[in-house]
């Protein structure tokens, strides 16, 4: 009787070779006489690693060239009066940063803008005696008081009356200088939800560019954004004097083009935007230009230098459609603003005024390179990479020009659909920062539901031709797919509960960010394997049984064809986690969801098209290293830099992870590092590691993975590497505290002393055995930053009162507390003024349980009108943040809430652990136990600030629900 072999278990259309594999392959083949034949070969080891090893180098290969590789810097004369030029707009960035730190409220930011002949010569003057493009020279003859006499507003202006005197005879610029008055700004998603800005005395440049002889481009233009203040903590090079160095080159450049132009162009150097991105609230609320304004560009920095990436566009997709047509560089990738907009990274930009305030579409972008600089010391010159401002300034131009030119410019965000108005939206990811990829999401829908479809129908179609054992291969397949992730993530999570334990810092790669190889990629590439082999033993358990009970076969060729079979069901598991991503992720509508087809498509098509066959009797054969390269090319090509680049982010961001110090468990940052590598592991080796069940690699290479582990975790405990360094600086923050609210709002003298927290994970001991200044680290003294707490750090106890005195303790005054009979209800209200003491900074929280309502004024201007206010865990937030002449006394009116059990001068009731109002003012102030402090603090720490991070003199003070 004829022995036949019987289908294969699978999907028998999408699993056969139509080829012979190769000899070194694991073969199985019918002779003329029918016998089944079987020479045993394994898959070499060797050909499996270099496969490995060079799907790793494309990796990073991929990354460099996508994120590290940068346009050469062009002098002005390389580039012409018509061109963008680096070396140019980096004279901006060192007049700038030499001017030291500007915050709102800073010398170096709010001198009054009288011109000085010294700030006007400026620019000149670096362009005359600059020796080196990437080292800060002092200038000679250049009087050191030219720096302290002139702001950095004053040196924008003087450049912008520059461009002015030099644009071309047929363009017309105009130079506005903005002093913005007292205004309110909420937004409503964010950062900053749940809380009102309020801000005072804000100072901007304003430039306008159009064509003289066409009057009507002035009705509509493209706004530039971007912020000349920077944070007290650093000179901001990156964030955000590199955006404004570019925008000065770009502004100069344009108005050599304008004549040509249909619309005008604006470019907006605002302040106020590191204290809530008032600069941009108060310029779309009260500038007449801006009512002209159709689209709108922020340009920030999240790190310093880069590749400057898209990560935020729309609701209109006009103008990230420009971008992607023009752009010489293009480089941006929808998964940021995924990330951007779910709130992984804590943060927003000027872009959320101009789509929420103004309704305005456009476009946003960042500088992401050595995030860990972000707000600290280290966001200094010298560390801006070379190309990084040729690269947004060649952008820029290229954008600029197509959009300030067309007849097409929208008026609007929205779009009419059927009688109704909706938002676009789209998928856009450049490809090795050379081309850019965008598409509608509706056409992302049809796109997805096809895919999803025609993958459903193959898998349904596999499954009744293979029946019930089809059925249970799925479902182990399934399992190992589930080990895979389980076994990954515990073996990568071990680890990062290990660390807190070896290390002086839970996060002791920070500063050497390829030690995550070892410390997280490696066990979780172990756990990958070992829950795959796990899956694989399961699986050939069944097939084997399965065909024991269809094939006379002996156990040699029995055991050779379950291997084969469990290795294309392997292999089919990758299309499965990727097919249910993609199904996730188009119902919710997520952007992203292009890596999900990515992963899906090319590997489904290379198997298709190697592997498959029609014919329905058929013997199984080993997968092509062929299927496997061709598969995953586009895989890595498109997504492999991304993935890198997030790593990159995700680490950088760990010296600022803990926004409450000490709210978080020290291993918490480590786990979810660990949870984000081992997830991604496990979806995009998955494919890979199904080729290694047939070869002898998997001992060597579980060997030299458990080396790597091995080797990284005694780096990181004897200390051979440290955490930190100078330039990836630990976060800190070092503030003398003057508390004078008393335990629950109750009286007494005001405490004075010296606090030390960090924002990055672990203990402050080395830090505090280096300073010596009697600080004492614990749990124990909590402190209330009102916006954030303290729940970990270091205090001293002397109680000193040098710097500051008592009149600049901030104080509540009740003026009334009487109850509003006129209404069918009694209401109660409470006024209250606040004297803010000459501090420029003011942070209060006004009880929500108690308070239902409130208003806020300035003087005789009311700022914030009764309305339906939001709260954030239980509190109304209100900050303040202006200028040297802002106002430091407010009246505000409290509305209690009906259900309140408080009355009208009932102060005997039960004392409540939460006050009535709690308030916090801030000085850019060192005092001496300050300055002392930080003249030893180590060079692995530098301070941070960020837009509710206390200043170096801060003062707290409350008003009890009983007062």
């Amino acid at each position: 009787m004829r022995n036949r072999t019987q289908p294969e278990s699978s999907s028998s259309s999408s699993s056969a070779s139509k080829s012979e594999p190769r000899a070194t392959d694991e073969q199985i083949k019918t002779s003329s006489n029918d016998s089944i034949h079987v020479s045993s070969a394994k898959r070499s080891g060797l050909v499996w690693t270099v496969v490995f090893a060079t799907l790793i180098c494309a990796s990073y290969g991929v990354y460099y060239y996508q994120y590290e590789h940068m346009p050469p810097p062009l002098t002005a004369e390389q580039a012409g009066r018509r061109g963008f030029s680096e070396l140019e707009a980096m004279k901006h960035v060192k007049a700038l940063t030499q001017l030291g730190p500007h915050a709102v409220g800073s010398d170096a930011l709010d001198r009054a803008l009288q011109k000085h002949s010294s700030c006007a010569s400026l620019g000149s003057a670096f362009e005359s005696k600059l020796e080196n493009m990437f080292s800060v020279t002092v200038i000679e003859n250049t009087p050191a008081q030219t720096f302290l006499t002139c702001s950095s507003p004053q040196y924008v202006l003087a450049a912008s009356q520059k461009i002015k005197e030099s644009k071309h005879w047929e363009a017309d610029v105009e130079v506005d200088f903005f002093h913005a008055k007292s205004g309110a700004n909420r937004v409503g998603t964010g950062v900053f939800k749940g809380k009102t800005l309020i801000y005072s005395d804000l100072n901007h440049i304003v430039l306008r560019i159009l064509p003289k002889y066409a009057s009507e481009a002035g009705e509509n233009a493209i706004l530039v954004s971007s912020h000349i203040d920077t944070v007290s903590a650093g000179e901001g090079a990156g964030d955000c004097s590199s955006c404004v160095a570019v925008m000065l080159e770009l502004a100069r450049v344009m108005s050599q083009w304008a004549h040509e132009f249909k619309n005008a162009v604006i470019f907006l150097f605002n302040t106020g935007e590191e204290e809530g991105l008032n600069g941009a609230h108060s310029f779309v609320t009260q500038h007449p230009w801006s009512t002209t304004i159709r689209v709108a560009v922020d340009l920030e920095a999240m790190g310093i230098g880069g590749r400057s990436a898209l990560f935020q566009a729309g609701p209109n997709l006009w103008a990230v459609e420009n971008f992607a047509a023009v752009a010489k560089y293009p480089s941006g990738q929808i998964i940021g603003q995924d990330l951007f907009a779910s709130g992984v990274f804590e943060t927003a930009t000027d872009f959320q005024v101009y789509t929420e305030v103004a309704g305005l579409s456009g476009l946003d972008f960042a500088y992401t390179d050595k995030s860990a600089v972000y707000h600290t010391k280290n966001d200094r010159l010298d560390l801006l990479k070379p190309g990084s401002l040729q690269h947004l300034g060649e952008n820029m131009l290229d954008f600029l020009l197509q959009t300030a030119s067309s007849t097409s410019i929208p008026k609007g965000n929205a779009v009419e659909e059927e009688g109704k108005t909706v938002h676009e939206t789209g998928v856009y990811f450049d490809i090795l920062g050379k081309y850019m990829v965008l598409y509608h999401q509706h056409f992302a829908n049809m796109l997805h539901n096809s895919v999803i479809l025609q993958s459903l129908l193959i898998w349904t179609a596999s499954l009744v031709m293979g029946g019930y054992p089809a059925a249970v291969s799925l479902a182990l397949t399934c399992l190992s797919a589930i080990l895979m992730l389980v076994l990954s993530i515990s073996f990568s999570v071990v680890i990062a509960f290990i660390l807190p334990q070896i290390s002086s810092s839970p996060v002791p790669y920070v500063a050497s960010p390829w030690l995550t190889v070892g410390l997280f990629a490696a066990p979780a590439f172990l756990g990958a394997l070992t829950g795959q082999h796990l899956g694989y033993i399961v699986l050939k358990a069944y097939l084997a049984n399965q065909y024991s009970k269809r094939m006379q076969l002996s156990p040699v060729h029995q055991a050779a064809l379950v291997k084969l079979e469990a290795e294309r069901w392997l292999f089919k598991s990758g299309f499965l986690q990727w097919l249910i991503l993609l199904a996730l992720g188009n119902y919710y509508k997520i952007g992203s969801t292009y890596m999900a087809l990515v992963w899906l498509v090319p590997p489904a098509f290379a198997y298709g098209f190697l592997e498959a066959t029609l014919t329905p009797v058929r013997l199984t054969r080993p997968l092509k290293l062929a299927t496997l390269l061709l598969g995953l090319a586009v895989p890595v090509l498109v997504s492999a830099g991304n993935i890198i680049r997030l790593a990159n982010v995700l680490v950088a961001t760990l010296v600022r992870f803990d926004r409450n110090p000490g709210g978080t468990p020290e291993w918490l940052g480590n786990v979810i590092f660990a949870v984000v590598i081992a997830v991604v592991s496990c979806l995009t080796l998955v494919y890979l590691l199904s080729y290694v069940h047939l070869s002898g690699a998997k001992g060597p290479i579980a060997f030299a993975s458990f080396i790597l582990v091995g080797l990284s975790i005694i780096m990181v405990s004897s200390g051979i590497i440290p955490p930190f360094s100078e330039e990836t600086a630990r976060a800190v923050n070092i503030v003398h505290i003057v508390d004078a609210s008393g335990k629950f709002g109750g009286k007494q003298e005001p405490s004075s002393y010296i606090a030390l927290y960090s924002a990055t994970p672990g203990k402050l001991t080395k830090e505090v055995e280096q300073i010596k200044e009697g600080f004492v680290c614990g749990r124990d003294n909590v402190i209330d930053f009102v916006t954030s707490s303290m729940k970990y750090g270091c205090l001293t106890d002397d109680n000193s009162e040098g710097g500051w005195s008592q009149s600049d303790i901030p104080t509540i005054h009740v003026n009334s507390d009487t109850v509003d009979t006129e209404g069918n209800e009694n209401e109660r209200i409470t006024q209250v003024s606040i004297d803010m003491k000459g501090a420029k900074r003011l942070t209060l929280a006004i009880n929500a349980k108690e308070i239902e309502d409130f208003t806020f004024k300035v003087g005789s201007e009311e700022l914030v009108p009764r309305d339906a206010k939001s709260s954030i865990y239980g509190w109304h937030i209100i900050e303040f943040s202006g200028g040297k002449n802002a106002a430091s006394k407010f009246e505000i009116a409290l509305y209690w809430a009906k259900n309140s059990t408080r009355t009208a001068g009932n102060s005997n009731g039960k004392e409540k652990q939460q006050p009535l109002v709690k308030l916090r003012t801030d000085f850019d102030r060192l005092t001496p136990k300050t300055e002392r402090v930080l003249s030893k603090l180590p060079p692995w720490c530098s301070l941070f600030e960020g837009s509710i991070s206390s200043q170096p003199l801060s003062f707290l003070n409350s008003l009890p629900v009983n007062f």
